[in-house]
């Protein structure tokens, strides 16, 4: 039996600690930029000892303004300086897995996909490098993305066991211009995450498994046997629980 990861952000888990405890959550923990200039190692280590359960952990880093593909040295700098705060957490939380944004825009890049690789080649060797070193993987999600030559092209520029994806159901669901099928057929063998939630294809809804129309039991289908981590990332208690349960009827 699958037991998922639940997609919450840091400061909110004061609020839902007892949720979840009592329903023993495994969590993947989202830093935003905010709640990461007010971390600090005793914070962290006060995270911990709550949770009493002991739960797996993974992390989603944040992603608001940031680009690790960026041309701009400046704007790189700060988003590599960002994502090593991410990795200063791991240090001592120990997650599983980190989730990144990949950053790359097709009209952005003026659809250079070649100049979006360079830059992020630069910043993910030795992002990725420390965190092999701290046991944790790194997963690249993908967000705006219409197909999935840009995220199959690093993966495999970057040729590394630690480095994978995190296929995102609801952003596929809404992004997409190309067959479900393509994307397994060049990604599936690297994920490391999924992100699991549903839309009716109208906004990014993160409705639970099942409320939308993603599908479900097409996807779980195509991927069996593969061994990675599930994250329901429906956005309250009683999505998240419906998902659990519907879950159940996938895998």
């Amino acid at each position: 039996m699958i037991k998922p990861h639940v997609h919450v952000p840091y400061e909110k888990i004061g609020d839902y600690l007892n949720f979840i405890i009592e329903n023993r959550i495994d969590l993947e923990i989202y830093f935003s930029g905010d709640s990461l200039d007010s971390l600090s190692n005793k914070y962290l280590d006060k995270l911990k000892s709550s949770l009493v359960h002991s739960p797996s952990l993974s992390f989603h880093a944040p992603f608001f303004d940031l680009s690790p593909g960026a041309v701009d040295s400046g704007v790189r700098a700060a988003t590599i300086h960002r994502f090593n705060q991410v990795l200063d957490a791991a240090e001592i939380l120990k997650p599983k897995c980190i989730v990144f944004h990949p950053g790359y825009e097709k009209w952005k890049y003026a659809l250079n996909m070649k100049l979006w690789l360079e830059k992020s080649i630069e910043t993910w060797k030795p992002l990725n490098a420390r965190a092999e070193s701290i046991g944790v993987k790194i997963a690249i999600e993908n967000i705006f993305e219409e197909e999935p030559s840009n995220l199959k092209m690093l993966v495999e520029e970057m040729a590394s066991a630690n480095f994978g994806i995190c296929f995102d159901t609801g952003h596929f669901n809404l992004f997409s211009k190309v067959p479900l099928a393509e994307w397994l057929s060049s990604l599936k063998k690297y994920f490391f995450e999924l992100h699991l939630h549903d839309n009716d294809k109208s906004f990014d809804q993160h409705l639970s498994i099942g409320d939308g129309s993603f599908d479900f039991k097409k996807f779980f289908s195509e991927i069996e046997g593969i061994d990675c981590i599930y994250t329901i990332e429906a956005h309250n208690p009683e999505r998240v629980m419906k998902s659990i349960e519907r879950l159940k009827n996938y895998v």
